[in-house]
């Protein structure tokens, strides 16, 4: 998709401005130790639906919290979803976003699962650029520091019954962050659980939808107790392949070169992330296989040394290398417990790009402001 030739609805978002946002002296306090998540921009944008009418009433209006009815759909029956992706601001001032056009389809096909409708693109995008140009002041730019955007949909029809909503409403906020794990780029170490599954044939799991991560977060406190900072799970059919992590894709970089990772059976997210690293690692002549990764195999390879080195991505944490793997069974080192070269290199070659430090071959970097 071009930067410059594109439509979107940016234009039809109403601008609701808040009367009291943050001095320019607490806004940029807040930004200088952005803690993930915690902190968010003064506006949010919004979009409504209704069976009857469609989409309409789009509009950038204070952050503030939601009237919601006891009887709202989504606190009984979890008709929700949510993307995830970052504003980052360039050396020359300007402000992009990375692949937005593939979180816009991702939504789409989330909503359909969840039985939702389906965001038009454009209002997708259009919510990106108009809350940006609201609250652009609130985009950091130190090292390490982008504007997080979270767009998410619910069921906001009060109704006790079990059908699709007639009422759904898309809000959009923003936050400003640093790192991911609070104490920056290092390896971290992963569970894998045996006893639980994040997703199954014919669930939710590709779909990115907040039913898949609260069944994560049982199975994460059990990774904290066993020392490990996340979770990894196997696959709900035979116990014996991995899926993904709690919130990230997984990969495991081979002794000879080569890379696998595991395929889109349906109960895996399509990460955004993880198909540029795909093209990147390709691009640098790796054969990168999408298949079917044992959990015995892998074992194996950590134990024998042909596996040299495990890594996890995603929009919040970038690329994470694995340097521990533990389970009921067994405690293994990936190689020598630190961040391996290929992980490394394609984590440095996507963050330039992002960040503007390296050509976009790919055209992947949008213009927002």
């Amino acid at each position: 998709m071009s930067t410059t030739a594109r439509e979107t609805t940016a234009d039809a978002f109403e601008r609701r401005l808040s009367t009291t946002p943050r001095s320019a002296q607490e806004r940029d306090a807040l930004i200088a130790q952005p803690a993930f998540g915690t902190v968010f921009t003064d506006h949010m944008a919004r979009v409504s639906w209704s069976a009857d009418g469609g989409w309409g009433d789009r509009r950038v209006e204070p952050y503030g919290p939601l009237l919601l009815d006891p009887a709202a759909a989504v606190l009984h029956y979890g008709q929700e979803i949510f993307e995830g992706l970052k504003a980052y601001k360039h050396a020359d001032g300007s402000v992009w976003t990375f692949r937005p056009w593939a979180n816009a389809a991702r939504f789409a096909q989330s909503a359909r699962r969840l039985a939702l409708p389906e965001l038009p693109a454009e209002d997708f995008l259009g919510s990106i650029e108009a809350l940006v140009a609201v609250d652009l002041d609130w985009v950091p730019g130190a090292d390490e520091t982008s504007l997080y955007l979270r767009p998410f949909m619910f069921a906001s029809e009060a109704f006790l019954g079990v059908r699709p909503a007639r009422g759904v409403d898309y809000l959009l906020i923003a936050s400003p962050v640093g790192p991911y794990f609070a104490g920056g780029v290092k390896p971290v170490s992963i569970w894998v659980s045996q006893d639980y599954n994040r997703s199954g044939p014919g669930g939710t799991g590709a779909a990115k939808c907040g039913g898949n991560y609260a069944a994560s977060l049982l199975p994460q406190q059990e990774a904290y107790a066993r020392g490990c900072e996340q979770v990894c799970f196997l696959d709900a059919a035979t116990g014996t392949q991995l899926e993904e992590l709690g919130g990230m894709n997984v990969f495991v970089v081979h002794a000879d070169g080569h890379v696998e990772t595991p395929a889109l059976t349906g109960s895996i997210l399509e990460g955004v992330t993880r198909s540029s690293i795909i093209t990147l690692l390709r691009e640098e002549g790796r054969d990168v296989v999408e298949g079917t990764v044992r959990l015995d195999d892998l074992r194996a390879g950590l134990s024998a040394g042909s596996v040299a080195e495990v890594f996890a991505c995603g929009t919040a944490a970038v690329v994470t290398p694995i340097g521990r793997l533990a389970g009921t069974e067994f405690d293994l080192t990936v190689a020598d417990g630190a961040t391996g070269p290929v992980t490394a290199a394609v984590r440095s070659r996507l963050t330039d790009i992002q960040y503007g430090r390296a050509d976009d071959p790919h055209g992947w970097m949008y213009h927002l402001a």
